[in-house]
């Protein structure tokens, strides 16, 4: 799991996740609320995001949007989807990345423009957003929030080079794909469309899917950030969005604005696989369960252990621990018990229970673990914070030998493309090496998975690319920006 320090926000150390984004589009002549499936899939996304919500939808020259800070379920009522009519929607779940947690940044951002409502999700980090915005402001132009998701905005509502009053959208997006950095899977609504793009190097997901009517009809069509959204609104999954691509979606279908710069290699988020996306979701033509069981198999080769049980931290990390499980031809059995609620109440805790957050959040299963030497499988370990408690946990519920499996290697380096991953002084496998680290947390032993072994397990190769930085340092854009931030 990605451990956060608990602040007053938030007590319990959250993961740090990357956005969700959803479009809906209906086929001419064709019945579909639009804002009905964008709520249900958003709700599908809320992993990747828990701090605001929104949709925007269109009829006619009139975008209706309903915004609010929380969960999917807390932002929106029957009474708050009611006045959100339309055949074209976009949504997004945030988690901040660039830009505070206030209901200004909360997203779709919404302007007005020369010809109508312009409306704008993102998913990722801009690494040059400081300079665009002192362009921006430059030209007289003012920004209202400090999240880079209203700079891209207000690009976009700039007219292109050479349009003679009529929005030129394909150039003003192509602008977009050749000054931004970063990462950025975007869905615009403008005119009446929904337009798709995702950056050059594709560091974070994006697919295409049809909506289905109830005779197995093609009634609409659907862009989100993970394709286990598709699922909860009756929707196929069709392909990703390439890296590069930009899509228009309205009535008439799916129209390819822009084709996919072949040329560079795709730099997909390889936490994608280690930990953000759903495992019910399909990455670059593959499920990310299966690849987080083939990562716990590159484990056990790395890292076997003399032990009588393996469980796994729940959730993310139960796919890798029963393939690690698998591989050793040990017993996987459950160990800890999740509290899937606790993060969800808005009454915050005492200091006392702030420091013992773990036992908010887990409990041991005693009879699996009293007597027995344990293998314990997680993700990741970011700062160090949660994983020391947890095996307290089990030493405390009777395990007589805690050997801690990590299913990706060692996060040295900070993300700058969406991802909270802290800066190097917080990141304890920057400070300590895997010894210390496996002190520090009081397990008996401590092994990581080679950067080699993520990429067996994955697929990284010549034909498939995936962004790495936060182990190896080697970011695929200039990071100049932020360097200063993250240390």
């Amino acid at each position: 799991m990605i451990e956060a320090w608990p602040t007053a926000d938030d007590p319990f150390g959250h993961p740090r996740e990357a956005c969700g984004v959803v479009g809906i589009a209906a086929l001419a002549g064709r019945r579909v609320d639009a804002a009905r499936a964008a709520f249900f899939a958003l709700y599908a996304l809320q992993h990747r995001g828990q701090e605001s919500a929104g949709i925007a939808t269109q009829v006619g020259d009139r975008v209706h949007i309903h915004r609010g800070m929380g969960l999917v379920a807390q932002v929106f009522t029957e009474d708050s989807l009611a006045p959100l009519q339309g055949p074209v929607a976009l949504g997004h779940t945030r988690y901040s990345t660039t830009g505070s947690s206030v209901l200004a940044n909360a997203q779709p951002y919404l302007i007005e423009t020369l010809h109508g409502p312009l409306a704008l999700a993102h998913n990722g980090n801009v690494t040059n957003a400081r300079a665009l915005r002192r362009a921006l402001l430059a030209r007289g132009v003012g920004l209202v929030s400090t999240s880079d998701s209203e700079v891209l905005t207000l690009m976009l509502a700039e007219p292109a080079e050479g349009e003679d009053g009529v929005p030129d959208w394909p150039a003003r997006l192509d602008r977009i794909m050749t000054r931004v950095q970063g990462a950025f899977s975007l869905v615009v609504l403008a005119g009446g469309a929904l337009y798709a793009l995702r950056d050059p190097l594709g560091l974070r997901p994006l697919c295409l899917g049809e909506l289905i009517g109830g005779q197995g009809e093609v009634v609409g069509h659907i862009v989100a950030s993970e394709s286990a959204a598709f699922g909860t609104v009756g929707a196929r999954f069709v392909r990703e969005v390439a890296p590069g691509e930009i899509l228009r979606l309205d009535a008439d279908g799916v129209a390819r604005l822009r084709a996919p710069e072949e040329a560079r290699r795709p730099a997909l988020c390889v936490f994608e696989y280690v930990y953000f996306a759903r495992p019910d979701s399909q990455l670059e033509g593959r499920d990310v369960y299966m690849a987080r069981m083939a990562l716990g198999r590159e484990l056990a080769a790395e890292h076997p252990a003399d032990a009588d049980l393996v469980i796994g931290v729940p959730d993310s990390a139960t796919p890798a621990a029963m393939g690690y499980a698998a591989a050793v031809g040990l017993p996987y059995g459950e160990g800890l018990m999740k509290n899937r609620y606790i993060g969800r109440t808005f009454i915050q805790p005492g200091e006392a229970l702030r420091r013992s957050s773990v036992r908010l959040k887990y409990n041991p299963i005693r009879e699996n673990l009293a007597g027995r030497r344990v293998v314990l499988v997680d993700d990741s370990i970011v700062r160090g914070n949660t994983m020391g408690p947890l095996v307290r946990l089990l030493r405390q519920a009777g395990a007589t030998a805690v050997h801690v499996r990590i299913s990706s290697p060692p996060v040295r380096h900070p993300c700058f493309m969406g991802i909270d991953l802290a800066s190097h002084a917080e990141l304890v496998a920057d400070r300590l090496s895997v010894d210390e680290v496996c002190a520090h947390i009081g397990a008996d032993s401590l092994g990581y998975l080679s950067v080699e072994g993520m990429g067996r397990a994955v697929g990284t190769g010549p034909r498939r690319g995936h962004c790495a930085a936060c182990f190896t340092g080697d970011y695929p854009v200039n990071v100049d920006e932020h360097r200063g931030e993250r240390g």
